[in-house]
């Protein structure tokens, strides 16, 4: 007899205490391996593929795409050593609406899966509701009588459902209809083909309009409600804080990129990798943290201390189709801008692709926050705690600008400095923005401070 073992969603770290599942890789029946991806969940952190530790064949899965469930909750169980399931254990495992429960397969215990073939599922709650007809001779049971459908489905009933014409099972099983909460027409209660297409027609016709109730109308009034959850949730909840806990305030200065786009473009003229625009302003950044560590900081409420930290763990705001994500490059001090460029391309593309993990997306200490790619010049960004400080970078464009006492048009940028008015007064903040400024302005600036 296999030994079968319950695989639980495992503690993701980062304080992560839920997952939303994505997609199933795997179904009743596969046999997997030690190690081997199971189900791909989405937490407020990242997209992460959950690897199995188990290998056998999967024998049930439990929750549903777009189910949410707590860590240490039950993911699958597997007959671990099992190389195959026995004939037919796979199609009775995945039987949906066939009018009987799957049989458990011996020695490996129930099977709570819904159906195994890789697509959408439906949740077991969400059964297909039927109407319910009066026991009456076959004749008598013509479709149109069936009764409009209604939002609770009745009690399924338990035992073999009275079924007889494979045709009549296949019928409901093809258009998802649960035979066990439909009450045949025929003799002692025989479902007829009937009685399941008048729950089809029933479904297909919309419910006779009523008037709302003045609550109903209250509600329809409010728009579409979307739920805060996942990356959503989370994002909402640590700026939500941010403003709560931290007394920011933001100071601005335009300068002239001009000298900066010129030595980017004799760097990338020379051959090698290239270096991106916000690599060099990397570079910058973390320059200036040394000179003004205030801000390379985080606050101690409960010890009521200011920690200033010794290695710059540079994030940066990047757009995906889930949301905006902060991913972190780390101890950016000790890298040069050709390192600087690959660690942001290798980061963006996994966010883009959801495959960050939660280790990519904590631990900043400082956030650098190009907003010029949205088209923008200047933005008042909200400090991502528990950070002290965020350098917002708007588009760099062509301006009118006094150069030399004549005037010319040269490559604008407007900079940004948000900072935790705790850990510094405006003094240190002018400061910091200001070398950066004339970093940007005169890269030979920051030649002289290396």
């Amino acid at each position: 007899m296999p030994q079968v073992m319950e695989f639980k969603l495992p503690d993701l770290g980062e304080g992560l205490t839920e997952a939303e599942i994505v997609r199933w890789l795997v179904a009743v029946g596969d046999v997997v391996a030690i190690d081997q991806p199971v189900v791909e969940v989405e937490t407020a952190k990242a997209m992460v593929e959950v690897p199995c530790p188990y290998g056998g064949v999967v024998t049930a899965r439990f929750g549903e795409e777009g189910e949410e469930l707590p860590v240490g909750a039950p993911l699958i169980t597997v007959a671990v050593g099992v190389q195959s399931m026995p004939a037919g254990a796979a199609e009775a495992a995945e039987s949906e609406g066939s009018g009987e429960a799957p049989r458990p397969l011996i020695g490996y215990g129930s099977d709570h899966s819904r159906p195994a073939r890789r697509r959408r599922v439906r949740p077991v709650t969400a059964a297909v509701s039927a109407p319910v007809a009066a026991p009456a001779p076959a004749a008598a049971a013509p479709a149109a009588a069936a009764a409009p459908v209604v939002p609770a489905a009745p009690a399924v009933p338990a035992g073999p459902v009275p079924v007889i014409s494979p045709l009549v099972r296949k019928l409901a099983k093809d258009h998802g209809v649960d035979l066990r909460a439909l009450h045949g027409s025929g003799p002692e209660g025989l479902i007829l083909r009937a009685d399941v297409e008048a729950a089809l027609a029933a479904l297909r016709e919309p419910a006779p309009a009523a008037a709302p109730a003045p609550a109903a109308v209250a509600v329809a009034a409010q728009g579409e409600r979307i739920p805060l959850k996942g990356l959503r949730g989370a994002v909402a909840e640590k700026l939500s804080r941010s403003r709560r806990e931290i007394p920011d305030a933001t100071c601005w200065v335009d300068a002239d990129a001009t000298e900066l786009m010129a030595a980017r473009a004799a760097m990338n003229a020379v051959g090698g990798p290239k270096i991106s625009v916000l690599a060099l302003l990397a570079r910058i950044c973390t320059a200036a943290l040394a000179k003004y560590p205030e801000l390379n900081s985080t606050v101690d409420l409960a010890a009521k201390e200011i920690v200033r930290l010794p290695s710059v763990h540079l994030g940066f705001a990047a757009q995906t189709e889930r949301g905006l994500v902060v991913p972190v490059v780390r101890d950016a001090q000790g890298r040069n801008p050709e390192s600087l460029s690959a660690e942001f391309a290798r980061l963006t593309e996994l966010a883009r692709a959801g495959k960050l993990a939660p280790a990519d997306l904590t631990g900043g200490t400082f956030t650098l926050n190009n907003y010029g790619v949205f088209g923008v010049d200047g933005s008042t960004p909200i400090i991502n705690h528990p950070e002290a400080a965020m350098l917002g970078v708007g588009r760099i464009i062509d301006k009118p600008w006094v150069h030399e006492g004549q005037l010319a048009v040269r490559k604008v940028v407007q900079l940004s400095l948000t900072f935790d008015h705790r850990v510094c007064d405006g003094g240190t903040a002018g400061g910091f923005l200001r070398y950066v400024a004339d970093c940007v302005e005169s890269p030979a600036v920051l030649l002289r401070t290396l």
